[in-house]
């Protein structure tokens, strides 16, 4: 789940942001990566699905309905980025006003999918913590709240490098700027 939902999905964002070639290919690998990273995610419900325990049993925590959540959210996505933008039927007018609105649940659903993986991380150690298999301070301990760090730092990078302006643009607004403010 970590590696199709953040580290793949974070590289899709990535992809599509900052690959150099045409919108064609970026689009197309944005799309497959982004379809990698769900059929992770339901691979990933559906081995815990596999378990002796049923489907309802598997639904007690914040961590699983955040996951239900950000799965269905992840799905919908998709399709919708498919239908919209892939899919030539769609005028260009329909196009540009989904844009906003696909890039803000793209992300919204990348920062859900990073807090779910952290509230899993939590679930997982404090069951191992209360069944006393492990300490507060053992090793077990250090990797998970590292993990935790690190997915969060991640996620940041991520979302900054997808929010901000592309390098190419900023240094032509500073040549414009240089060039309009020097006297004649």
């Amino acid at each position: 789940m970590v590696i199709g939902f953040i580290l793949i999905s974070g590289e899709a964002i990535l992809v599509h942001r900052w690959l150099p070639g045409s919108r064609s290919l970026k689009k197309s690998v944005h799309l497959c990566l982004q379809g990698v990273a769900l059929a992770s995610g339901i691979f990933g419900i559906w081995t815990k699905f596999q378990g002796r325990d049923g489907i309802v049993a598997n639904f007690f925590s914040l961590h699983s309905w955040m996951g239900l959540i950000c799965i269905c959210l992840f799905g919908a996505q998709w399709l919708m980025g498919f239908l919209s933008f892939w899919q030539r039927g769609e005028m260009r007018a329909v196009r540009v006003k989904v844009l906003p609105w696909h890039i803000f649940v793209g992300l919204y659903t990348y920062g859900l999918a990073v807090a779910t993986a952290e509230t899993g991380l939590l679930e997982k150690l404090t069951f191992l913590q209360t069944n006393r298999n492990v300490s507060k301070r053992c090793p077990e301990s250090m990797i998970v709240n590292c993990l935790g760090l690190s997915l969060a730092l991640l996620s940041g990078m991520v979302i900054f490098a997808a929010v901000s302006p592309k390098s190419q643009s900023l240094r032509t607004k500073l040549l414009f700027t240089e060039s309009s403010t020097k006297p004649e």
